[in-house]
């Protein structure tokens, strides 16, 4: 396996550096930080490092693939028209950094909610590669094949079973959607990446404390406000309320450990201006009337809009469009609607998705009854950004694309799911085995004990024999 995927690697760079056009830069810039992950994802789990870097590889490979194919063949209005906007955005800071105007277009698209680390992204690749969207596509390439080896660590250290964390590494490698939206020059693939690295650097302090989760906790969280601001919210909700209540037993020791760590970290999001910039996001965006316009103008314009009668802008009105909300959110597009080529690509895996569902359900349950304090930031995070997407999300479109950013966690609980369906199956297989051959041995000893039987009642008969053998003689 690791020659072939060695193999494959090669191949693969090889025709994208003589074929595509900038694609030799794009190749180059994508092994440097392939390397880097790689090292990174070798030293996180010595135990399971050759599995992981195969899932690290193969994830990889497959979003280069697919990138490359949006790429030549021009696909990025078809799949995310964002793309060309973070380029435009991109281009302009990178001018900026080399003395030209400051493009005050990025700071009013930053003031109306736009992601503006993205635009820093991309001026980074652009400065490493020259303007070439493909190296930007592999770097978000490297992140997304990436998020699979965070996500087996974040369910290894939950529910310490070598079967769940596998199974989830796998279905995030490799589920089509969570490959489509790190495979372009999109903010979607660093959004989920960091989401997950922030859930696993609040599992391991919960733990322990480490110098080393604290900053990278910190860092996530600083990335994240500026990518999706709302975002922030919710993990800093689940890690606050995680610290607080406690993912372990609580000691003097370590709800110590536990306020030095929210202490820490506030300290260092106000030094970072993260909770300033938080502050001024919140007051501009909390009103429900805003959220309300913002839906409205989803659900209106375009033809996957749905709920358009809905008003959240009253409490009364939000909760009321949860359960519409969670339902498209959770299993939309359904198959009556259908109407274009885009929105039919998406059936397979929405089939898949859909009988996995059950599994989801087994593996939440099962959480919240043996796994709660474990498993309790990302069961906080989940819950309220599910909740707060079935509220202000009216487009199907909009709403399958950023149901990734809960998909990677709900394959850790469909993994449960899976896992316990497995080992209950195994366990009435053994049980059968163990009856059949319980049954084989008692015919087995019944068939002995009749030889013995027979052996004793001829021992028992043989001297009358003898003795009417002697009378006959006489």
């Amino acid at each position: 396996m690791n020659a072939l995927l060695a193999a494959l690697s090669v191949a693969l760079g090889a025709a994208v550096a003589l074929s595509v056009r900038g694609g030799a830069s794009a190749v180059v810039l994508c092994a440097a930080f392939a390397l880097l992950a790689g090292g990174v994802v070798a030293q996180a789990e010595e135990r399971q490092r050759g599995f992981l870097l195969r899932i690290f590889v193969g994830a990889l490979l497959v979003r280069m693939l697919i990138g490359t194919l949006i790429n030549v063949f021009g696909l990025q209005e078809f799949f995310g028209g964002d793309a060309f906007t973070y380029d435009t955005y991109g281009m302009a800071l990178l001018g900026s950094w080399r003395g030209a105007p400051w493009p005050t277009e990025l700071s009013d698209w930053a003031r109306a909610g736009g992601g503006w680390g993205m635009p820093y992204l991309v001026a980074f690749v652009y400065a490493l590669a020259g303007r070439n969207m493909l190296a930007a596509q592999f770097l978000n390439a490297v992140i997304g094949a990436a998020t699979a080896p965070v996500i087996f660590l974040c369910a290894r250290h939950i529910f310490q079973n070598l079967r769940v964390a596998k199974l989830a590494a796998i279905c995030v490698a490799f589920y089509p959607s969570l490959v489509l939206w790190s495979s372009q020059e999109l903010k979607d693939g660093p959004i989920v990446f960091l989401l997950a690295a922030s859930m696993l650097a609040t599992l391991k302090l919960g733990e322990r404390f480490s110098a080393k989760y604290l900053v990278a906790l910190m860092l996530a969280m600083f990335a994240l406000i500026t990518l999706r601001f709302y975002v922030f919210y919710m993990v800093a909700a689940a890690v606050g309320g995680a610290f607080v209540i406690g993912m372990r037993p609580l000691t003097s020791q370590s709800l110590a450990r536990q306020f030095v760590i929210i202490v820490a970290l506030g300290l260092g999001l106000t030094y970072l201006g993260v909770l300033r910039t938080a502050g001024t996001q919140l007051e501009t965006f909390s009103d429900l009337s805003v959220v309300q316009r913002s839906r409205a103008d989803l659900a209106q314009s375009a033809k996957s809009g749905f709920g358009k009668d809905v008003d959240v802008s009253t409490a009364e009105g939000a909760l009321s469009a949860i359960p519409i909300g969670i339902t498209y959110l959770l299993f939309a597009p359904f198959p009556w609607q259908v109407a274009n080529l885009r929105q039919s690509i998406t059936l397979p895996e929405m089939v898949v998705w859909w009988c996995s569902f059950p599994l989801l359900v087994i593996g939440i349950w099962y959480t919240l009854r043996y796994r709660m304090r474990q498993a309790l930031p990302i069961l906080i995070f989940t819950s309220m950004l599910t909740l707060a997407y079935s509220i202000f999300q009216g487009n199907i479109g909009t709403a399958y694309r950023q149901r990734s950013q809960i998909l990677v966690f709900y394959f850790i609980f469909v993994a449960v799911g899976a896992v316990l369906l497995k080992e209950r199956h195994e366990d009435r297989r053994r049980q059968n085995a163990l009856a059949k051959r319980s049954v084989v041995e008692a015919a087995r000893a019944a068939a002995a004990a009749r030889r013995r039987s027979r052996r004793e009642r001829a021992g028992a008969l043989s001297p009358v024999a003898n003795n009417l053998s002697e009378r006959a003689d006489f």
